[in-house]
């Protein structure tokens, strides 16, 4: 196929890195193609950075809305927009097909429609639950672990990615333990510090940080930052640690090693896929996790940052 090829994806950040294996499967079989997602700009600004696509186009509610009525007034210059493309693939919420009929009064396109989400109840991993529509296009056997290359690549550096949120509190280990880590980080390795949050997470990595008392000159705190220009950070990093978010399967997804501290989201189907993150969890719920669990981990999976479990800490 050398046509026009459109993604459309709604969604959080780990959503749409959950589905990259779809679209990097797309390019994969038609390497002529011209691909376009329709999404979220700061999110699926991504997939342009690491080349898996040609252009993104924001999705926007209220022009989008008539398309989910039934035999709705549909917005002229999407329904023009649909007409230019000979693949479609969607992602979006569409339980009776509404949106997919009345963008068949737009086009003659070809309309694949996947699952906005995993059933938990099929415990196939997400990444593989997005790709299992492609076979539609004889796309059999995709990687389906996500991967995301920059260009340039940023040059790797003694440093270590944090990020102590999640868009759930209850995915969160205690503030207090982050603390603890933190501070021992501070104390037996030379490495710099990136503290990652989001806007709801700036009085937190405040408290984190005077919390271990860390040296500001070996603190860099990255909050809100878009995510093509976090991704170069954290692409410097040597390991991550991070909660079960969106910005742990874009560390998965650009290579770094490191740990998730897992709480009561079903694993199997949600965790970043590949070898190079360790998943910990506890039976009793991730805030009885404990530091020294977490400081033998790094121990274990970055020799060289020498990490040691002290006895002051329980």
């Amino acid at each position: 196929m050398r046509g026009k090829l459109l993604v459309i994806r709604g969604g959080a950040i780990g959503d749409f890195i959950l589905t990259l294996p779809a679209i990097a499967a797309l390019r994969g079989r038609f390497p002529k193609a011209h691909i376009e997602v329709l999404g979220y700009p700061h999110i699926v600004q991504l997939a342009l950075a690491a080349g898996l696509v040609d252009r993104v186009q924001s999705i926007e509610a209220r022009p989008l809305a008539g398309f989910f009525a039934r035999n709705g007034e549909l917005a002229a210059e999407l329904a023009d927009y649909f007409t230019e493309f000979d693949l479609i693939v969607s992602y979006l919420y569409d339980p009776d097909e509404i949106f997919q009929a009345n963008v068949g009064r737009c086009t003659s396109a070809q309309f694949i429609a996947g699952p906005h989400r995993p059933d938990e109840n099929g415990h196939l991993h997400a990444s593989r639950v997005y790709l299992k529509p492609l076979e539609r296009l004889a796309i059999f056997d995709a990687d389906h672990v996500p991967r995301l290359f920059l260009n340039p690549e940023p040059v790797a550096l003694n440093q270590i990615g944090l990020h102590p949120g999640s868009g759930s509190e209850r995915k969160n280990w205690p503030e207090t333990k982050w603390g603890e880590l933190l501070q021992h980080l501070e104390q037996t390795t030379n490495s710099r510090l990136l503290l990652i949050g989001g806007e709801a997470e700036g009085e937190r990595l405040g408290r984190l940080s005077r919390l271990a008392g860390m040296d500001p000159d070996r603190v860099q705190v990255a909050q809100s930052l878009a995510l093509v220009e976090l991704a170069s950070l954290m692409k410097q990093c040597a390991l991550f640690i991070g909660h079960d978010s969106g910005i742990s399967h874009l560390a998965a997804a650009l290579g770094l090693p490191g740990i998730i501290l897992w709480g009561a989201t079903a694993e199997e189907i949600w965790r970043p896929p590949g070898k190079n993150m360790v998943v910990l969890r506890h039976p009793a719920g991730l805030a009885q996790l404990p530091v020294p669990t977490v400081i033998e981990t790094l121990d274990q999976l970055i020799p060289a940052v020498r990490l040691a479990v002290p006895d002051q800490i329980s």
